[in-house]
């Protein structure tokens, strides 16, 4: 019950928002879908990783709120289907899209577990003027074990150097099908391995809040 529950409150916040849209015709108005990674999933929010700590979810989405932005994401269940998560979560964007908002004003990002989620909007969408920012969610097998993968969008990448669970995402890029009009890669060299996208840091979160915002330069 509290799952239906869940996905219930996602859908009228959504809905809301749509509505919301269609009355006051916000045309500067920007949205973020954000997927949270598999230990979030998987634990209280409170839990703390034995190597990375707290994962700040929470603190997370509220660095895009105060910047102004709608933001849509919930704690998924254990064991969520990240092919049938995207499928679902495709078609609210659609929805959205549909009543007026323009796409490149959507920005759908995720951090490991919950950057495969975004990959797989973004090869549903098949949209090339969304935006997707992809975090710590590569790696070279993925191209052989995640073939069905293809890319379409505005994507920015964003990967830590001393993390082996995310690196650089060209392969991917070169082997998707779709118009990407814009790309952006990032190193960062934080020395944290894959709990960098733990934290709630500007590292990631800023350039992320640039690519939302239509500056592809990140200037």
């Amino acid at each position: 019950m509290k799952k239906l529950i869940k996905a219930f409150t996602l859908l009228l916040t959504i809905l809301s928002s749509i509505l919301s849209f269609s009355q006051t015709k916000n045309e500067d108005q920007r949205y973020i879908f954000f997927f949270h990674n598999k230990f979030v999933e998987e634990n209280d929010l409170n839990a703390v990783h034995p190597e990375y700590g707290r994962a700040e979810y929470n603190e997370i989405l509220e660095s895009y709120k105060k910047d102004g932005f709608i933001v849509f994401s919930e704690k998924r269940k254990k064991n969520t289907n990240s092919a049938e998560y995207a499928e679902k979560i495709a078609k609210q964007i659609k929805k959205l899209i549909k009543k007026g908002v323009p796409p490149n004003h959507i920005t759908v990002i995720g951090t490991s577990q919950g950057g495969y989620i975004a990959q797989y909007v973004s090869t549903y969408l098949s949209n090339p003027d969304v935006n997707f920012v992809f975090i710590g969610c590569f790696r070279d097998v993925d191209i052989q074990e995640i073939p069905d993968l293809n890319w379409c969008g505005n994507i920015l990448t964003i990967y830590e150097k001393s993390d082996i669970y995310g690196v650089s995402a060209i392969k991917r890029k070169e082997t998707s099908k779709c118009k990407i009009d814009h790309f952006k890669e990032i190193e960062l060299n934080t020395g944290l391995k894959h709990g960098f996208l733990y934290k709630a840091a500007d590292n990631w979160i800023a350039p992320s809040k640039k690519w939302a915002n239509g500056n592809y330069e990140l200037n």
